[in-house]
């Protein structure tokens, strides 16, 4: 792994001519573009990380044959890290979060901000991103390897299993009821019917339509989903303009005295940060939810929560950041995505003609390290960018959605298009546009939606193989001991929020 980590700097930092001659450390640069960028979107109220990704990844097909992929994943996993982190901005200084990450940092952050100090609001907030980036990248490190051996003893019943058990997971810890989570999950699983079953091979809800024997293909339906959608919702609120803050840099860095007295809540944050990012679907935005609660239960002042508390920015800023290393995680080791921008990352890989799971390791290894070393020097970056470039970005803030709008539409048809040179593609992500709309509009998670659109097909084909592996019988899955651990699992997950109403309902 030491070899693979030096090659892995090696490369990031490596020269290569450009067209006039000149060398230069391109995957590097590629990393502080994704990063920058990340930030930049992050800090724009309306724009998503999973928006920016689901347009870039047409653009990284054009990338050198032998190392697009490499320098594909730079730029695609350092947009992940700073659309975590540019959330922060717009929720301290207007008290709309820029992501939905970034929700519960707006309940102090926004209110130090109004009492004088926004630089040490947004001081806190973004040192708080650095450690809990670090600390999810040395669990990042520390437990893909051993979760990839792991699953490798895991036959295609357990596999299946644990989808399913994925799924439930998803559905059940949405925002919203488990019955919407549930219904968001099964119009994935229906988006992935047309085109060739994978266990028969025959041709099932194509509606006469030759362009989908080989399914919907997964980049117009994400780019219809965020992006067409959030266009939608924006244009709906063209008018809305945000107040103006003047920001200060005063207090911008954290003293020594600070770092000692948040030292506890910073790694407790971190940890519950990178576990709830671990466990699949459940997203940053839940990990600082319970980063923030524990928080104020552990505080000596509780009552100065949601005025202006250092630990309560503190908390919720290095759990959401900390999800990102977190949901690494489960998609290096397993293939299974633990957050939507990670199902577009799956869908980068399996693109980029790379399996994610297991097998990745052994086929790839030189992947997953970059993974890992983008993720640390991105942090690093986020951190050193952010901290000199804060006022400007609080600049973008008041953009025009009037000249935005169009030119993210242009990207959207470009990116769908671009994919198999078919208008086909452009008319499926107008129509996930709408579908992804009205679902918001519906307060119903979207999720579940991609997970299920990414999953589904994983648990189908797992489940033909195992059908054909004991000679069709379906007792394996409860008779093999891991499979029915994950089956018992998923089955309380289903039941138990029903449970958790019934009592509620007799309580009454």
């Amino acid at each position: 792994m030491l070899d693979g980590f030096l090659a892995a700097f090696g490369y990031l930092f490596s020269l290569r001519s450009d067209l006039l001659g000149v060398p230069l450390p391109v995957p590097f640069l590629l990393m502080m573009l994704g990063t920058a960028l990340g930030i930049t979107v992050g800090a724009v109220p309306g724009l998503t990380g999973a928006m920016l990704i689901s347009l870039t990844l047409p653009l990284t097909f054009s990338m050198d044959y032998a190392t697009g992929h490499l320098d594909a994943l730079i730029l695609l996993v350092s947009m992940y890290v700073g659309s975590i982190s540019g959330g922060l901005i717009t929720a301290t200084l207007l008290k709309m979060p820029g992501t939905p990450a970034s929700i519960m940092t707006t309940l102090d952050g926004y209110p130090m901000a109004q009492s004088g100090k926004p630089g040490r609001a947004l001081g806190l907030g973004i040192s708080a991103s650095f450690v809990g980036g670090m600390v999810s990248w040395f669990f990042l490190v520390l437990l893909a390897a051993p979760m990839a051996k792991i699953s490798t003893k895991l036959g295609p019943y357990e596999f299946f299993s644990l989808v399913l058990m994925a799924m439930v997971l998803i559905a059940s810890v949405s925002s919203g009821s488990l019955i919407k989570g549930l219904f968001s999950g099964a119009l994935g699983i229906l988006a992935t019917m047309p085109g060739t079953a994978p266990s028969t091979g025959e041709l099932r809800m194509t509606l006469g339509f030759v362009e989908l024997n080989d399914g919907l293909k997964l980049l117009p339906v994400l780019i219809g989903l965020f992006a067409v959608g959030q266009v939608i919702t924006d244009i709906i609120q063209i008018d809305r303009k945000p107040e103006t803050v003047e920001v200060s840099r005063e207090g911008m860095l954290m003293s020594w005295a600070d770092w000692k007295r948040q030292l506890i809540n910073l790694l407790r944050s971190s940890f519950i940060g990178t576990w709830i990012g671990i466990l699949p679907g459940i997203g940053a935005n839940i990990g600082s939810v319970m980063a923030y609660s524990a928080a104020k239960n552990l505080s000596k002042e509780p009552e100065k929560f949601g005025d202006g508390a250092d630990e309560g920015i503190v908390a919720s800023e290095a759990a959401n950041n900390a999800t990102v290393g977190g949901a690494l995680i489960p998609l290096i080791a397993m293939g299974i995505p633990g957050s939507v921008i990670d199902a577009i990352l799956l869908g980068a890989l399996v693109i980029h003609g790379l399996q994610p799971g297991p097998l990745l390791f052994q086929s790839d290894p030189n992947a997953v390290c970059i993974i890992m070393v983008t993720m640390l020097v991105a942090n690093v970056f986020m951190f050193a960018f952010m901290v000199s470039t804060v006022g400007w970005l609080a600049e973008l803030m008041y953009v025009r959605r009037s000249y935005l709008i169009p030119a993210i539409l242009v990207f959207c048809v470009i990116g769908s298009y671009a994919l198999s040179n078919r208008m086909f593609d452009v008319w499926v992500m107008l129509a996930f546009g709408l579908i992804g709309f009205t679902l918001d509009r519906c307060k119903i998670p979207l999720a579940p939606f991609v997970i299920g659109l990414v999953l589904a097909p994983v648990a189908e084909e797992k489940l033909a193989s195992g059908l054909m592996l004991y000679g069709g019988s379906y007792l394996p899955i409860v008779t093999r001991k891991i499979s029915l651990a994950f089956f018992i699992v998923a089955a309380v997950l289903l039941v138990w929020p029903f449970i958790k109403a019934r009592k509620r309902q007799a309580a009454d």
